[in-house]
């Protein structure tokens, strides 16, 4: 297997040294046989924590579903839970701006981009090219990556909470062995189709990081955030460079009928790249697959 997608030795013992140093800065919690509390920031690192904690109490959410980290608040309520917290993940300010003032300097807080142990990509434009030195921040769709997080959140929910370290590293090895076969299942219909072509649009580039599982090409955006209209002249190009008769076009929330009308032929799915609409990661992560799938196909 590929080292970037692994986590490697020497990450997991940066991430030890991390966590040592937030007990020291932390000494006056204890370890007993009460849980601590965890807190995690956004939904999909929420569901990956979930996957984790089975059996085990859960972490505290900070955003809600549909805030991944680009949109929504925290309250002081959740500001009290950050400072009641044991830990506090998050994936960091890249992602999570809105919750950067709270917690860059919060001695409990643990950025999970700091560490050197995830599949990483650019942002592109809307024409699809990488823009040189940034960071396309959704990691997780990536399954290597969505594993590797899930074995750092069992190293950090067992110091939070040693009572439930071997169920931790049970429930992150379960994950991944189901992960693995959810993505053989689909790389086997990707070879069995290997002729065909999967290029997409995206309302905006969110989707990256599931491209390689399923063979996807991003062939253009039609615009830098779904909260903005798309130019005219971006949809022009769309139309003019378009590879395939009838395209498929992925998009966080439903289009408008008009804007559809302007780029037909097109189908389009409605994938919430925080996979919101899901109570599981794996069931969301297979879900998301194969409507992607049915849109192209």
């Amino acid at each position: 297997m590929n080292a970037v997608f692994t986590y490697s030795v020497r990450s997991l013992i940066t991430l030890q040294r991390l966590l040592m140093t937030g007990l020291i800065v932390l000494g006056s919690f204890t370890l007993n046989a009460q849980a601590a509390t965890v807190s995690v920031s956004n939904y999909p690192l929420f569901l990956l924590s979930e996957a984790v904690t089975e059996g085990a109490p859960s972490a505290n959410r900070l955003l809600q579903a549909g805030e991944v980290g680009h949109h929504g608040s925290i309250s002081p309520g959740d500001i009290k839970a950050i400072k009641d917290s044991k830990f506090v993940v998050w994936f960091g300010e890249p992602l999570e701006n809105n919750l950067a003032a709270s917690l860059k300097t919060a001695p409990n807080a643990i950025a999970l981009f700091e560490f050197d142990a995830f599949n990483r990509h650019p942002l592109r434009d809307v024409k699809g090219d990488a823009i040189t030195g940034t960071l396309d921040p959704h990691i997780w769709l990536d399954p290597e990556n969505a594993k590797a997080i899930t074995r750092a959140l069992a190293v950090i929910h067992s110091h939070a909470n040693p009572q439930y370290k071997d169920l931790y590293q049970a429930n992150a090895k379960k994950f991944a062995q189901q992960l693995d076969k959810e993505v053989t299942a689909f790389e086997k219909s990707s070879i069995q189709s290997a002729s065909k072509t999967r290029p997409y649009w995206a309302y905006h580039d969110a989707y990256q990081y599931i491209e390689n599982s399923l063979h996807l090409t991003l062939v253009g955006s039609l615009s830098v955030d779904h909260h903005l209209s798309p130019k005219a002249s971006q949809l022009r190009w769309l139309n003019e460079q378009r590879p395939a008769k009838q395209m498929c076009l992925i998009s966080p929330s439903e289009p408008a009928k008009g804007l559809l009308a302007k780029l037909q032929p097109v189908k389009s799915t409605v994938q919430p790249e925080d996979m919101s609409s899901s109570d599981d990661f794996i069931s969301g992560w297979q879900n998301m697959a194969k409507q992607i799938y049915q849109c192209i196909s």
